[in-house]
């Protein structure tokens, strides 16, 4: 099929832990023709065939990596995926202390304790400067001890990573971390940073967002509904979503191009 000149499909992974699990999925999308760059958070619950067996998506990663979670995506989506990223924790809060640490809105207050992952999460909402293990905890928060919180926890969730994300953008895009900080950034990617793309790749990608400007920065999350125990992709609204956004060939894709579990 005839594709759009400058246009890519890259797939963002967080992993959650040392044992490799992928807890956190964006598929971006880079138009450099128009000018924009979207993302699009994957709920980690959301319903897969994998191995012929119904699973959650996540479980891909663990089976086989980002390829076989890049080739789940591509199936259920109707689009390919051109290139991965895969970012471990330590990566994450690397970078953060990198740029000096985020000024950040905390959506709510937190305050989360689990003693088995050594994990304290405890902030006040409002607009707080984090540092990466803060930002590090942040991101990774769903629920109070108490069981309140977002009301829907892996989707407030990722909804507090896309804003966080475009604060992070934001602050590496701009003008004096981009010429001082290049260097370090090089290090982390070398050191925490599992991707098919080159230097050079990265290096020709910065320069065209930053180019673009960081307004042309946006997220979503694909349109669903929760049903235990998965979350269900919408096929109409994620066909209208995909077509109009990372959709990297000419002609649009139709229903019979998704591949979506029902």
């Amino acid at each position: 099929m005839e594709r759009k000149g400058g246009f890519y499909t890259i797939l963002l992974s967080g992993l959650d832990d040392d044992n490799g699990g992928s807890d956190t999925n964006i598929l971006v999308a880079v138009d450099t023709v128009n000018g924009y760059v979207y993302g699009v958070s994957i709920p980690r619950d959301s319903k897969a065939i994998i191995d012929g067996k119904a699973r959650k998506i996540n479980y891909a990663y663990n089976k086989g990596g980002t390829e076989l979670l890049a080739d789940t995506v591509s199936e259920q989506l109707g689009i390919p995926v051109d290139y991965t990223v895969s970012v471990n924790l330590k990566g994450f809060t690397a970078l953060v202390d990198a740029i000096g640490g985020v000024d950040f809105d905390v959506p709510i207050n937190m305050d989360y304790d689990d003693p088995i992952q050594n994990l304290s999460i405890h902030f006040k909402k409002g607009v707080q400067h984090l540092s990466g293990a803060d930002a590090l905890r942040v991101v990774r928060f769903r629920h109070n001890n108490d069981g309140s919180g977002y009301g829907s926890e892996d989707l407030g969730r990722m909804a507090t990573q896309q804003k966080f994300l475009k604060a992070v953008a934001k602050k590496m895009l701009s003008a004096g971390n981009i010429l001082t900080k290049i260097d370090d950034y090089a290090k982390i990617f070398n050191q925490y940073v599992d991707t098919n793309l080159t230097v050079g790749n990265l290096a020709w990608l910065g320069t065209e967002v930053l180019k673009m400007g960081v307004d042309k920065i946006d997220f979503s999350t694909l349109p669903n509904a929760w049903k235990y125990p998965y979350i269900y992709l919408d096929p109409t609204e994620t066909l209208t979503l995909v077509n109009t956004y990372l959709n990297p060939y000419v002609e649009d894709r139709t229903a019979e191009d998704l591949h979506l579990p029902s």
